[in-house]
């Protein structure tokens, strides 16, 4: 059996990037608000609030955790690029994905991700090669995390919740 929680598989982290992963990072991060627009296209309330596996987020938690997650890391995009490495918040994701706003129509996360993400990717885009390397300091992962890693982290995060959305409506026939 699949495990429903990794339908694209865990995060692998690459060694080393090449100018041409780094190009197909940036592509896939720009990509993913539509991805995740056509994941939950004509969705109703009900499927909106089914979790995406047993025990997981609904998939309007999931929506509302994405815009949460890609706005922290364009902040931590611009901190990485503006200081030297800064030692960046963590914030409780799951904890996050309770509070009330996670029960709102996801329309407002997904005109948030199309504003954000037309940002992200100009600034990243606009990126000299040799500024992939600034890093921050992650204090729960104890981590200096370089805007490569970054990038190659969000694009999988993408895709990895519009796999979410896609194989529940995959299994349930919607």
């Amino acid at each position: 059996m699949t495990d429903l929680r990794y339908p694209i598989g865990p995060l692998v982290i690459p060694e080393s990037i090449t100018p041409e992963e780094r190009a197909g990072f940036l592509a896939a991060i720009a990509a993913t608000p539509a991805r995740l627009r056509g994941a939950v296209a004509g969705l109703d309330d009900r499927r909106l609030n089914a979790p995406y596996r047993p025990g997981g987020w609904t998939v309007r938690q999931v929506v509302h955790h994405v815009a949460d997650s890609h706005i922290n890391a364009y902040i931590r995009t611009k901190l990485a690029l503006t200081e030297d490495n800064p030692t960046i918040k963590p914030y409780q994701e799951a904890v996050w994905a309770e509070l009330p706003d996670s029960t709102l129509p996801i329309g407002g996360s997904l005109a948030l991700l199309d504003h954000l993400h037309e940002r992200w990717i100009a600034l990243l885009s606009s990126v000299p090669a040799a500024s992939f390397g600034r890093t921050y300091f992650h204090p729960e992962n104890r981590q200096q995390v370089t805007l490569d890693l970054l990038a190659a982290t969000y694009a999988w995060h993408g895709a990895h919740h519009v796999a979410h959305v896609s194989e529940l409506r995959r299994r349930e026939g919607w």
